[in-house]
């Protein structure tokens, strides 16, 4: 299982067990087992800033951590990674695949506004895409990562577009993946207001936004906001920053060990009581007995 050490705060790399500093230009690829065996085939729970993570995993089974949510699977997978989510992996010997680490200002820089559109949509939220072994866009999907890969340790790589080309079909041909996944949910115009809804919440939920003030922001009244967040997910826009927000509080109480009072105040939280409150109303658990259980799962 992945392990939740409990630290005085998350870890944040650039690349896992280096520096946290994130250069502009950063593309990086490498095969799973690479850094995976330096660390006895388990990449503990961490975060990148300002860095956009898909990991492929092409065979073999893996224990994937997300925020709170914790799944095991075997590939072939696609693992959507971004900016700010703790993530952590246990792969087994045999698992193969290939983790592909970006700065989204060198995927989009003079491309086409169908590279920014895709990413927007891929990285919307943290997600595990599963594939058919045998389906067409399975092969394509692991093509383009062997290619990418082979590109980016070649000896003439410096200053190459084709790891970037590379790289800006796979964000893409994912998009599409994610988008065929989900097609039942509402499209066109309501699908992008809904994905810009989620981006706002991302950015402002630790600010306690009322939907008033989502919905301003959207350009659309707060019923209309309730519509589309009914329409797409069947609960109301309130009920979707709540249970951001819920999210949060459950990977800060299983990953950082600081006392509850103070993680209710960074959560925006004037009164920890009402905090503990709010919380038990979402889980049905205290704070202090979700640590506990979230530790002893560890």
């Amino acid at each position: 299982m992945v392990r939740f050490r409990q630290k005085s705060s998350i870890p944040t790399f650039a690349l896992y067990g280096e520096t946290p500093a994130a250069p502009v230009d950063l593309l990086h690829v490498e095969a799973i087992q690479s850094r995976s065996r330096l660390y006895r085939w388990e990449i503990d729970a961490h975060i990148h800033r300002g860095l956009h993570q898909i990991l492929w995993i092409g065979s073999g089974p893996a224990t994937i951590a997300l925020d709170d949510d914790r799944s095991q699977c075997d590939g072939p997978v696609a693992v959507i990674v971004p900016p700010g989510v703790v993530h952590g992996f246990r792969f087994s010997r045999d698992t193969e695949g290939h983790v592909f680490t970006f700065n989204p200002r060198a995927m989009i820089e003079g491309d086409v506004p169908a590279t920014g559109q895709a990413l927007r949509d891929l990285f919307a939220a943290p997600r595990i895409l599963p594939f058919e072994p045998d389906a067409a866009a399975t092969g394509r999907i692991d093509s383009l990562f062997a290619d990418l890969a082979a590109e980016f340790s070649s000896p003439d790589a410096g200053g190459s577009p084709v790891p970037l080309w590379l790289g800006r079909a796979i964000v893409w041909r994912l998009a599409q993946q994610s988008a065929h996944q989900a097609r039942s949910a509402t499209h066109g115009s309501g699908r992008e207001a809904f994905t810009r809804f989620l981006l706002l919440v991302e950015a402002h939920h630790r600010e306690h936004w009322g939907i008033a003030r989502y919905a301003d922001d959207l350009g659309m009244t707060p019923e209309r906001l309730n519509r589309l967040a009914k329409a797409e997910t069947g609960q109301s826009a309130l009920d979707i920053v709540h249970a951001r927000l819920t999210r949060e509080a459950c990977r800060r109480l299983t990953y950082i060990a600081a006392p509850i009072s103070k993680l209710a105040f960074e959560l925006g939280f004037d009164d920890p009581a009402y905090f503990c409150r709010f919380f038990k109303r979402r889980t049905g658990h205290n704070p202090r007995d979700y640590r506990r259980m979230a530790s002893e799962q560890a």
